[in-house]
């Protein structure tokens, strides 16, 4: 049975039944359930529940493209943006993506995305290796001696969308939490010139001292140790904390942190956060390095409601004003 569009689908049946429940969703579509009649053997979905909305998802469209990265590996990426959208690289474009421990990406929808689209902002998601989305292998090809696959696999993102007329570097924005925190602080001290304003959740910065805190201990499998001598080197070559350069025109950057983070500990935040702004080369009063430290939230998991709309006002304001949406 075909989809409604790309998206993400789980099917629901029992042996004895005629009858079976698909779910879906995608980055332009509230989840929905589906009723499937399976004696009927016509491919007919009728809408049994979905989400309340107020939405027009017809307004909006996704599409999955593939781009090679630097050593010629292909890789998938979800862009979402406004239908009849002109490419002139005239827009605010919103890029993440999170490459490792085996975790894949697939649609889903957030409610505090569409406001951007609705302004004419572009969305786009990298599938990169590190992650499950091709099995096994995608995942063990980004990780270890491989972590910098996963950094060229983005960055390779962001120069396919300004080749594509997507968008242009400062319009063009990056995000990403915890292993997607360090993603982009590895991609704003390997290229800075690329973007325009980066936010970096709960980040692992410092790669030669991150086992020392909290659990981070039990991800030296994913990454490596620093009290290894070869896997110092790899370590070494991409930790972010390490490669900030004095007089280096950085993007803005929007740090965050949990003071109760039983995961990250904080002080990668803090402590790249207070070298940016030590060292970089922009003008702070236009392109500021920003540090939260949230007193009441930890890794994210949990997180009470009222912080998680202040959190998402808080990245879309900054990514709105440093990208120019609306000038």
């Amino acid at each position: 049975m075909s989809l409604p569009g790309i998206g993400t689908a789980s099917l629901s049946t029992l042996e004895d039944r005629t009858e079976a429940f698909l779910s879906y969703t995608s980055f332009n579509e509230p989840p929905i359930i589906y009723h499937i009649d399976l004696g009927s053997g016509k491919e007919k979905r009728v809408v049994w529940e979905k989400s309340d909305v107020p939405f027009d998802p017809s307004t909006m469209e996704v599409k999955q493209v593939f781009y090679p990265s630097k050593d010629g590996t292909s890789i998938s990426m979800f862009i979402v943006q406004r239908k009849g959208m002109v490419l002139d690289g005239s827009h605010a474009t919103m890029l993440t993506g999170y490459g490792g421990f085996g975790g894949g990406i697939t649609p889903s929808f957030s409610p505090t995305l569409i406001p951007w689209l609705e302004a004419d902002g572009v969305f786009a998601i990298a599938n990169l290796r590190g992650g499950n989305e091709y099995g096994e292998k995608w995942h063990e090809a980004g990780m270890l001696e491989h972590k910098q696959n996963v950094f060229d696999d983005f960055i390779a993102a962001g120069e396919f969308l300004i080749r594509e007329k997507y968008t242009r570097p400062e319009k063009l924005g990056i995000t990403g939490g915890s292993n997607g925190g360090l993603l982009v602080g590895a991609a704003v001290t390997q290229r800075p010139d690329l973007w325009g304003a980066v936010v970096c959740h709960v980040p692992l910065l410092d790669m030669l001292r991150y086992e020392k805190f909290l659990m981070a201990r039990y991800w030296v499998p994913e990454y490596g140790s620093a009290e290894d001598e070869k896997q110092f080197g790899y370590l070494l070559k991409y930790s972010p904390y390490h490669h900030v350069k004095a007089g280096v025109k950085y993007p803005a950057v929007l740090f965050t942190a949990g003071e109760h983070d039983a995961r990250v500990h904080p002080m990668h935040a803090r402590k790249m956060g207070a070298l940016m702004q030590e060292v970089s080369g922009s003008d702070q009063m236009k392109k500021p390095i920003l540090v939260w430290v949230e007193q009441e939230a930890g890794h994210g998991m949990g997180k009470p409601l009222n912080l998680r709309i202040r959190a998402a006002a808080d990245d879309y304001s900054f990514l709105m004003w440093q990208l120019g949406m609306g000038n």
